[in-house]
């Protein structure tokens, strides 16, 4: 098949000229027609392994090929890797799904969390139980418990950060380790305020996002028609009416303050911008912890021998350089 010809091609470590072939999972898949005089029948791929995704193109797909290969399915693939508008591609020459005696399963291909998703619930738990406002534990506790069990694997988002299994649980965690730094810094933050913002400002996404081993398929109904910012305000509401706590009290209204504004600006969804300084907090502490992921996570499903990671879309499509010192 050519120069680069290896079986099992990480996907990170594909370049541009590669012949290669290896099992990958079919992360999402398109039927699609060519703009030619005669139309034919083409499947846009995004195919993912342990070490990242990557776009892919198999022409001439037949009727039946439009029938054998969906998404979150293994299949074996000898593919020729180029660069189309400065992106690595995948031109597919042979596809076949994988069957039992390729000794493969959908997990080995699937991306987690760094770290065990039951040590991450841990510290989630126990931050909980750290809050030393009453009522503000109570509804946090009630929250959590809602989705305790779809954080075991929930991604925090479809493409642009922590979009893995676990990732929101591990997203939660790390903000809140910045915030327990920053309440520490600035005396002046309300540690129960800050710590409860981050456990609920993104509670309502494994509700909001329909998704199988970390990855994100469709958005759920509620999730299209009301997102998960409002459904976190709801969510708050109805626990403090379910532990018949006041429903105008000033911690029901800081904690919906959070929620609603953690986004900042209307344009990226916050009905209301951050007006307490907890909240100010808050933004900038998941905008951090996103961002900072985006790259974390794209230098490392960019090979080694590539100086400039391709472009990140959550950073003004801006690519990032490894600069040796």
């Amino acid at each position: 098949m050519g120069r680069g010809e290896a079986v099992n091609t990480l996907i990170q470590d594909l370049k541009e000229g590669d012949d290669f072939v290896g099992f990958y999972l079919i992360k999402a898949m398109e039927a699609r027609q060519t703009n030619s005089s005669v139309p034919k029948d083409y499947l846009d791929l995004v195919l993912s392994d342990s070490s990242g995704s990557i776009s892919a193109k198999y022409w001439d797909a037949s009727k039946t090929d439009l029938e054998t290969f969906f998404p979150m399915c293994v299949v074996k693939i000898q593919g020729a890797a180029h660069v189309y508008r400065d992106q690595l591609q995948v031109k597919v020459l042979r596809i076949r799904k994988a069957d039992e005696n390729d000794g493969v399963s959908v997990t080995d291909f699937i991306r987690s969390a760094p770290v065990a998703a039951e040590e991450l619930i841990a510290v989630i738990q126990r931050t909980i139980e750290s809050l030393e406002h009453g009522d503000i534990r109570r509804i946090v506790t009630f929250c959590f418990d809602k989705v305790k069990e779809q954080l075991q694997s929930a991604p925090a988002a479809k493409s642009f950060h922590h979009a893995y299994f676990g990732g929101l649980a591990y997203h939660m965690v790390r903000m809140l380790e910045l915030g327990e730094f920053l309440c520490k810094q600035r005396p002046f933050l309300q540690r129960d305020l800050v710590q409860a913002g981050i456990i609920l400002h993104d509670i309502a996404k494994p509700a909001e996002m329909i998704s199988e081993y970390g990855i994100v398929q469709d958005y759920s109904n509620a999730g299209k028609l009301i997102g998960h910012i409002s459904m976190a305000a709801q969510w708050v509401t109805e626990a403090a009416i379910k532990l018949e706590l006041d429903t105008g009290s000033n911690a029901v209204l800081a904690l919906q303050h959070l929620i609603l504004s953690h986004h900042n600006l209307g344009e990226w969804g916050s009905p209301v911008q951050p007006q307490m300084p907890e909240a100010v907090a808050l933004h900038y502490i998941d905008a951090m912890d996103a961002k900072l992921q985006m790259v974390e996570d794209m230098l490392q499903t960019t090979a080694d021998h590539q100086e400039w990671t391709p472009a990140i879309r959550g950073l003004e499509n801006k690519a990032m350089v490894r600069l040796k010192l």
